[in-house]
């Protein structure tokens, strides 16, 4: 299983979400509608959890798994490379970087 880890700030959990959802469907996987929960913190704002799983081929290849707010968000895309191929897995781990390295904190 391959994993992508990533943490941005300044971009909220649902424009993450619309990004890698659209970025993974470019390289031929599918992906179940995702689930959303919303959290309120105590100080008023809001938390949100997003899950999605990912299809390959009629199979589960994947997971995408988002917590965030509008000032932080964390990202784990899981991969399995015996499903999806490594070429796919670059090209896909290439176009997140691309499309949302301004975004990235770099630790």
């Amino acid at each position: 299983m391959t994993q992508i880890k990533k943490t941005y700030r300044n971009i909220n959990p649902e424009m993450l979400y619309a990004e890698i959802r659209d970025l993974v469907i470019r390289q031929d996987i599918d992906s179940d509608d995702a689930k959303t929960n919303t959290y309120g913190l105590p100080s008023g704002a809001t938390q949100s959890r997003i899950t999605m799983i990912l299809r390959a081929q009629n199979k589960e290849c994947g997971s995408v798994h988002i917590i965030g707010s509008s000032e932080e968000s964390r990202m784990l895309l899981n991969i399995d490379e015996q499903l999806i191929s490594s070429d796919n897995i670059a090209s896909l781990q290439e176009n997140i970087d691309f499309l949302l390295d301004p975004y990235e904190v770099k630790w």
